[in-house]
C-alpha cells in the first residue's frame, strides 16, 4: 500500500534535517489564500488535542485558591494563588518570565477578571489568557487534554505556523497530527480546503516539504 502523501512529506523533512545536539520541534506551516483577515471573525483561534500529542514537556499553571490549588498542586506545573497574584503582576519581569515560559493558564472563573486586570497586558499578546474553570473543580482532565494540545492562531496574517511533533517521532504520528490541524483549519474556512493556498513541514532549522 502506497504512503500517505503527508507521512511522505513528513519522513522527507526528517530524514533532509541534520542531526542537532537538541530534539528539534517539528513545525507545520499554514498559508490561507481568500480570506480577508483583517475582518476578527475570519480570523482562527483554536486549541486542537494532537492525536499524537506535542512529543515535548507542555507547561500548565493553575491560577486559584482553596480546593483548586490544592488538587492542582500534583498535575501542575505552577500554581499561582490569589495572594501570590497581585506580587506576580507588579513585578512585571517576573510575570513576562512566567507567560514565556509556560504554555497555557488554567484560572478559577471567578478570578477571571482580576485576572485579566492584572495580566491581561502581558497574557493577551502571547495569546495565553486562561481558560477558565470552576472553584473546586479536579483540572486533571482539562489538563491532560492541554498538555496534547496545540493552539492555532492566525491573528491577521495569511501564513501561520503550529508545532506538530517533534524529531524522535514517527512520521506516521506527525502526519497524523497534520492531518488533524489541517482539517480543524478547514472547518474555520468559508471555502474550506480552498482557501489554503499550501502547506508545508519542516524541523526547527531543517528544510521544509510541501505537504499541500
Amino acid at each position: 500500500m502506497a504512503e500517505k502523501p503527508t507521512v511522505m512529506a513528513v519522513q522527507k523533512a526528517l530524514e533532509s534535517a541534520k542531526k542537532r545536539k537538541f530534539t528539534e520541534t517539528v513545525e507545520l506551516a499554514i498559508n490561507l489564500t481568500d480570506v480577508d483577515l483583517t475582518i476578527p471573525k475570519n480570523r482562527i483561534t483554536e486549541d486542537i488535542i494532537l492525536p499524537n500529542g506535542r512529543g515535548k514537556a507542555v507547561r500548565i499553571c493553575v491560577i486559584g485558591g482553596g480546593e483548586l490549588a490544592l488538587k492542582a498542586k500534583d498535575v501542575a506545573d505552577l500554581v499561582i494563588t490569589p495572594e501570590e497574584l497581585g506580587t506576580i503582576a507588579d513585578d512585571k519581569k517576573q510575570a513576562k518570565k512566567i507567560a514565556n515560559s509556560t504554555d497555557y493558564f488554567i484560572a478559577e472563573a471567578p478570578l477571571m477578571a482580576v485576572v485579566g486586570k492584572r495580566l491581561g497586558t502581558v497574557l493577551g499578546p502571547r495569546g495565553k489568557m486562561p481558560k477558565p474553570i470552576a472553584p473546586g473543580a479536579d483540572p486533571a482532565a482539562m489538563i491532560d487534554g492541554l498538555r496534547k494540545s496545540v493552539t492555532i492562531r492566525t491573528k491577521d496574517k495569511k501564513t501561520f505556523h503550529a508545532p506538530v511533533g517533534t524529531v524522535d517521532m514517527s512520521a506516521e504520528e506527525i502526519a497524523d497530527n497534520i492531518d488533524l490541524v489541517i482539517k480543524r483549519v478547514e472547518a474555520h474556512l468559508e471555502k474550506g480546503r480552498h482557501n489554503i493556498a499550501s502547506a508545508y513541514v519542516k524541523t526547527t532549522m531543517g528544510p521544509s516539504e510541501k505537504v499541500l
